[in-house]
């Protein structure tokens, strides 16, 4: 929200003397955000001067200019001749002159030059030129703009370019604070300077007569989509009067840009008030006015040009000839207020907030309306706002007030706060005085009333964000400076710290990182052909949660996998030119079963522990949650050098991963064949822990690496991380290094060629007993020398002891024993 200070300080007692910097940190004490200082950027010397003559010479380019004689005053040299290319303006027009040494937005400095054969000594300025607008294909003539100046008057101070604004942050649930007259009150809170309610006025004339219906037949929440519904009527208004020059600026510096006289009286008045206001041109009206729903098949041409197909929940603006306004959002280009409009029917109303922020998201039409809207409207603001502009409108249009409008309203009751006289001391920790607490709360416009053990307090009409009791001990604080809370840092109890999974996970991460690795986390939204496809194995339709509101309407439910994000990072690195990657992500999938409905409304009581039977239902409101790690590889594990090719990076890294988070899991992870809709036949695997299955591993079929735009071989792996850590259990992963050497040997066994090589290498482990410190899996031959349908797997296996130095016929003995196992379970032999 942008605060021009000269607007300010109409309402607040901002000394002269202030700068934007004493407003910002007067604002930021009571809970703003500093943004920046926004200004029109321009130094003089700016004046005001007179077109004496000028000659029209058209030049070899097909343009015309004008060499001018311009008045500017004795005091900045007297008649200057200024090179201009407009043809708006008379001999006797007075107009704005920059001259030379000024500096206009951009930065734009001004200097004596020579331009088409005349030594231009100024120039004389546009609207859009100063910064005024977008207005450039003329310049200023101060006559339209209403403006009656002597010659060489400071021009910057007569169009208020030399005022300042002040920008800074809302919160959403503040919006109250989108008005001049909002931050005025915080800045009097913070200061203690006086402040003027602009919003409390006696002279709100009676109108009655305009017929106004609200016809709401889909409610939003059981909320009535317009509760206050004000309307009044000026007749005879100029509509082609320039705006004063003075609103055109504060409206620029609010970051409004200046159209019509008519429409920026509308703005200026919400800007000031935080009302929205709306203006029809009222020779186009057919009838009343009804606020209804929209019906099937209605369209409606808005402001901006665009035909838009309505909605059944949407909220309009009607008349006897169907839509004419998107309620509290953008009204419509039939009844907009134009040049020929000489009668406004001017409307002020406060619409549902849920409501409007729908309509304005479902149009993807937000506007300086619905931003207010939906944050929640003064409702008793509605009578004072359309009161100011058809004051307005009478002072700068030449209108006349008519006795013709309406006032349909609800009453507005705020439900009154109990607040114990201890609890605010108590939660925020400092020793607040009873009366300093009354004080704070009567200053932000609550009514407070004296109570057995404290007070009851009844908010203000413009504050709907204060509910409950914590909501006023915040504003206390907030007021009365936060920062007096003290910053006490509980003492952890000893013993405590991360839970084991915690840390299993980080160890997993870690590792990932350390063996080179980037962790890329993304958002959990993905399409329901990406959860089939990748989260079951067989790619059949599987459960999804969708989102009641998604952002993006093809990506609507949360992920069964972890491959979907991964695969638009790698996607996204791709296309900017970074083709070797390493990726992962830990994050949790949600895996909703069939049949079950989840998101069961359960409210837990405040400031206290759920019970048991409650922390049940809100387990099982939501479907399982599991923290999976997926793996991406594409391009080279390493690039090509000198004597050395590169290393495409495929399975076997993959796998090496794999058994380095097995290590920091403090598990073995076996892997065999398997099978899985978006991966390879043939290169997929099955990654399991003492049988039990934790993931997949593979490489994506090329369809699908196409389908995500990805060239090239593409290798993946998922697990479940809390199932692994699970089956972890106790288990130590650091274990003591023995100081005696190990004995290494081979062994080749032919085996069917069917058999997973984890189950044979499963069944040497246990026959060889502890003596085994660690088997690899070197060779795989199917070929001459081995029976058709079988092959030779050959080990290398390591043993060691940890109190003497194995011998030979020991390490033999061993292998041996795992041989015997492996035989009496597959029918292994020992290849010749």
């Amino acid at each position: 929200m942008r605060v021009p200070l000269s607007w300010l300080r109409e309402f607040v007692e901002v000394p002269q003397d202030a700068t934007p910097d004493d407003v910002f940190a007067a604002l930021v004490s009571v809970g703003f955000e500093e943004e920046e200082i926004v200004s029109f950027d321009l130094t003089g010397p700016i004046v005001v001067g007179k077109v004496l003559e000028f000659v029209e010479e058209p030049q070899s380019n097909g343009k015309t200019i004008r060499w001018c004689q311009v008045d500017v005053g004795e005091a900045h040299g007297g008649v200057r001749g200024i090179v201009c290319g407009a043809s708006n303006f008379v001999p006797g027009d007075t107009v704005v002159v920059t001259l030379p040494g000024a500096v206009l937005p951009g930065p734009f400095p001004i200097a004596a030059r020579k331009t088409y054969g005349h030594v231009s000594d100024g120039m004389i300025a546009s609207a859009k030129e100063l910064g005024l607008g977008d207005e450039h294909s003329g310049i200023i003539r101060l006559v339209e703009w209403g403006v009656d100046a002597e010659v060489g008057t400071d021009a910057i101070a007569l169009l208020g370019l030399d005022d300042v604004a002040v920008d800074v942050n809302v919160t959403p649930d503040r919006g109250y604070a989108l008005s001049i007259r909002g931050l005025a009150r915080e800045y009097a809170l913070s200061t203690g300077a006086r402040f003027t309610d602009p919003g409390l006025r006696e002279d709100v004339a009676a109108a009655s007569g305009f017929p106004v219906t609200v016809r709401d037949d889909v409610p939003i929440r059981g909320n009535v989509g317009a509760t206050e519904f004000v309307t009044r009527v000026v007749r005879g208004v100029d509509a082609t009067r320039p705006t004063p020059p003075w609103m055109v600026a504060r409206l620029t510096l609010a970051g409004i840009r200046s159209i019509s006289l008519l429409v920026d009286i509308t703005n200026y008045v919400m800007i000031e008030l935080g009302q929205p206001i709306h203006g029809y041109d009222l020779a186009t009206l057919t009838g009343g006015i009804t606020v209804r729903r929209a019906a099937e098949g209605e369209t409606l041409v808005t402001l901006d040009g665009q035909e838009r197909a309505l909605f059944a929940e949407d909220l309009l603006i009607a008349d006897e000839s169907g839509p004419i306004g998107l309620a509290g959002v953008m009204g419509g280009a039939a009844t907009e207020m134009s040049a020929s409009t000489t009668d406004v029917l001017v409307e002020a109303a406060t619409f549902d907030a849920v409501s409007i922020a729908r309509t304005a998201r479902r149009h993807k039409l937000p506007s300086e309306a619905s931003r207010r809207f939906e944050r929640g409207v003064d409702p008793l603001i509605a009578p004072v706002a359309a009161q100011r502009v058809v004051d307005l409108m009478v002072e700068l249009a030449g209108g006349t007030a008519d006795a013709l409008g309406s006032s349909l309203g609800a009453v507005v009751e705020r439900e009154a706060i109990a607040l114990p006289a201890a609890f605010v001391p108590g939660l925020i920790g400092v020793d607040y005085a009873a009366d300093r607490i009354r004080e704070t709360l009567e200053l932000i416009g609550c009514t407070v009333e004296d109570a057995a053990d404290g007070w009851t307090v009844t908010p203000p009409s413009w504050r709907p964000d204060l509910t409950d009791k914590w909501t006023l001990a915040e504003e206390v604080a907030r007021v009365d400076d936060v920062d007096k809370a003290p910053s006490i840092l509980p003492t952890p109890p000893s013993g405590r710290g991360y839970t084991p999974a915690q840390q299993g996970r980080r160890r997993v991460a870690n590792t990932l990182a350390a063996i080179g690795f980037v962790e890329t986390p993304s958002f959990p939204f993905v399409s329901a052909t990406q959860n089939d496809l990748h989260g079951s194995a067989t790619g059949e339709p599987v459960p999804g949660i969708r989102l009641a509101n998604a952002l993006d309407q093809t990506t609507p439910f949360l992920r069964r996998s972890l491959i979907p994000g991964l695969l638009q990072t790698a996607h996204r690195n791709l296309s900017r030119g970074t083709t070797d990657l390493a990726l992962f992500e830990v994050g949790s999938v949600f895996l909703p079963e069939a049949g079950v409905v989840y998101g069961t409304d359960v409210n837990p009581p405040r400031a206290q522990k759920p019970s048991d039977e409650m922390l049940a239902q809100i387990e099982a409101s939501v479907p399982p949650q599991p923290r999976h790690v997926a793996l991406l590889l594409a391009g080279n594990v390493s690039p090509k050098q000198p004597g050395r090719a590169a290393e495409a990076a495929g399975l076997e890294v993959a796998l090496d991963a794999i058994r380095a988070i097995g290590v920091a899991a403090g598990v073995t992870i076996d892997v065999a064949q398997g099978a899985r809709a978006a991966l390879h036949p043939g290169r997929t695997g099955v990654l399991s822990v003492d049988g039990a299955e934790v993931g997949y591993v593979g490489e994506l079929l090329p369809r699908v690496a196409a389908d995500a735009d990805l060239p090239g071989r593409v290798t993946v792996a998922e697990l479940d991380l809390d199932r692994v850590l699970s089956l972890a259990g106790e288990r130590v992963v650091v274990a003591s290094l023995s100081t005696y050497p190990a004995a290494t040997q081979d062994v080749s066994l032919v085996v069917d060629a069917a058999l997973p090589a984890a189950e044979l290498r499963a069944a040497l482990v246990e026959g060889a007993g502890p003596l085994l410190e660690s088997i690899r899996l070197v060779d795989d031959y199917r070929g001459e020398g081995v029976p058709a349908g079988s092959k030779s797997l050959t080990f290398a296996l390591r043993f060691r002891a940890d109190d003497r130095t194995l011998t030979a016929a020991e390490a033999t003995e061993a292998k041996l024993a795992g041989v015997a196992v492996a035989e009496d379970r597959f029918g292994a032999k020992i290849r010749d």
